[in-house]
C-alpha cells in the first residue's frame, strides 16, 4: 500500500462521519436519532467511525444507513474499496467469468437471507486465498 492510499477502514470511516455530521446539521440527528433511522445499532455506527472492523461490514446494513440518509450506495461501497453497480468490469453483461463469480459472492454477502456463519466462512476463505503464496509452475 503506497504512502497515498488509505485503508478500507478510515475511508469508510471518513464517509460515516461526513454522513453524521451532515445527518446532525441538515436533520437535527443524534447517533441515537441516526441508529433508529438507518437501522444500523449506535455500536456499529461506533465501530464504523472507529475504522473498528477485520470483516467488511454488512453489505445490507451499509446500503440501509445510505438509503435512510440518502446518500449513494456506490460512494460507501468505493469508500469500502468494493465495486459498485455503475459502468466498468463488475457490469452485467459483458463480464468474463472471474467478474461473475466476484460479483455473486457480493450479492451473496449482501444478502440478509444469507446466514451470518456463512458469510463469515466467504469471508474467511477469501482472506485464505488472498494471503496463500501463488505457486509457479516448474
Amino acid at each position: 500500500m503506497g504512502s497515498a492510499e488509505i485503508s478500507p477502514q478510515m475511508a469508510f470511516a471518513r464517509f460515516v462521519r461526513r454522513a453524521i455530521d451532515d445527518a446532525r446539521k441538515e436533520r437535527g440527528w443524534t447517533v441515537t436519532d441516526l441508529a433508529g433511522h438507518t437501522g444500523v445499532g449506535r455500536s456499529t455506527v461506533f465501530r464504523w467511525l472507529a475504522g473498528d472492523w477485520q470483516d467488511y461490514p454488512e453489505l445490507a446494513k451499509v446500503r440501509g444507513f445510505c438509503a435512510a440518509l440518502d446518500l449513494p450506495v456506490a460512494a460507501a461501497f468505493r469508500a469500502l474499496g468494493l465495486p459498485d453497480a455503475g459502468p466498468g468490469p463488475w457490469r452485467r453483461g459483458d463480464e468474463g467469468p472471474v467478474e461473475a463469480d466476484v460479483r455473486m459472492i457480493l450479492q451473496r454477502l449482501a444478502d440478509p437471507a444469507v446466514p451470518a456463519e456463512e458469510k463469515h466462512h466467504i469471508r474467511d476463505l477469501l482472506r485464505y486465498l488472498a494471503r496463500r503464496p501463488i505457486r509457479r509452475a516448474g
